[in-house]
């Protein structure tokens, strides 16, 4: 069975074709946003939130670029053992990162401009998250990083800042680091992978401002 970087490497990725994905997927959100939504006035609903919108944007960024880098043969690849593992790793993994992203991005949020000091919520709500996680396979050596990631980050965060400060860089980073792409190919592609995430949070980041109600 060839290697994951061999599969990947027979497909090039086309710049223009990956734009125009991105931006259709932007366009559809922003659509999506006209639609009335339930507005989020309580911690379960903020849980529910961080946790959809976290998975949306990293299958979304990952899946996209998988299949523009692999072209018309990507759905083939499900059969493969080896790759559907390393697809696995990296959503898992890219997932994490997202999760914290986004919850250190609404705290400090909610706590500018709602008055909202109570920000060890954040961390119950991550943990809870996880452990939901858990039960859908989520591998627990990366559950285990990622309570100790968010601990770390936890503790040198500025709350009154974070919110505008590149908030949702670390997970662009992870995508670019875990997607399962031979590092060459990855290499040429770093500034559009970056940029197709932090679009889509974007459009998280849109939502978010119109229904929190706290």
């Amino acid at each position: 069975m060839p290697h994951t970087g061999q599969i990947m490497a027979k497909y090039k990725l086309t710049w223009k074709d990956l734009t125009a994905t991105d931006f259709k997927t932007y366009l559809f959100a922003m659509f999506k946003a006209f639609i009335p939504k339930k507005k989020i006035k309580d911690l379960d609903e903020l849980e529910v939130f961080i946790q959809t919108k976290s998975a949306w944007v990293t299958q979304v960024t990952l899946y996209n670029y998988l299949k523009t880098r692999m072209g018309t043969r990507y759905v083939l690849h499900f059969d493969n053992d080896e790759f559907m593992g390393s697809v696995n790793l990296a959503k898992w993994n890219i997932y994490s990162v997202a999760l914290q992203d986004l919850s250190f991005f609404i705290f400090s949020y909610l706590r500018v401009n709602f008055n909202f000091q109570d920000t060890d919520k954040a961390k119950e709500i991550f943990n809870k998250i996880l452990d939901d996680e858990i039960s859908n396979k989520m591998p627990l050596d990366i559950v285990d990083q990622a309570r100790i990631d968010f601990d770390n980050r936890f503790q040198n965060i500025n709350w009154d800042t974070y919110y505008t400060d590149l908030p949702f860089n670390p997970s662009a980073l992870s995508l670019y680091k875990w997607a399962p792409i031979a590092e060459e190919l990855k290499t040429l592609d770093r500034k559009i992978v970056l940029n197709s995430m932090i679009l889509k949070w974007d459009v998280i980041k849109q939502e978010f401002q119109n229904l929190i109600q706290f």
